[in-house]
């Protein structure tokens, strides 16, 4: 695997830093897994740099104000309003 294992106490670091319990099973799991993605990172330092323009140039077109939408017009497609304003459904 990696040059730079991700051991179990380390684990047990971040988990007790998160303040999330973990059982001896999910910490060697966790390990494995932290493991693999620093392999992952690693493998990123095997990527070539590209050549790239130094003087770059935003084509994007400049923001221009234009009027708006009226509320009416804002609202026509609107499932459920209330008092002006879209009403979406209740959340708890």
């Amino acid at each position: 695997m990696s040059d730079t294992p991700v051991d179990a106490d380390e684990v047990r670091h971040v988990a007790d830093l998160a303040r999330i319990d973990l059982d001896d099973d999910e910490v060697e799991e966790f390990a494995a897994q932290f493991a693999e993605i620093v392999e992952a990172f690693e493998a990123l330092d095997e990527v070539p740099e590209v050549e790239r323009e130094s003087e770059l140039v935003n084509v994007m077109r400049p923001d221009e104000e234009r009027e708006s939408l009226s509320q009416e017009e804002a609202l026509r497609n609107a499932a459920e309003t209330e008092d002006g304003f879209f009403k979406g459904p209740r959340v708890s």
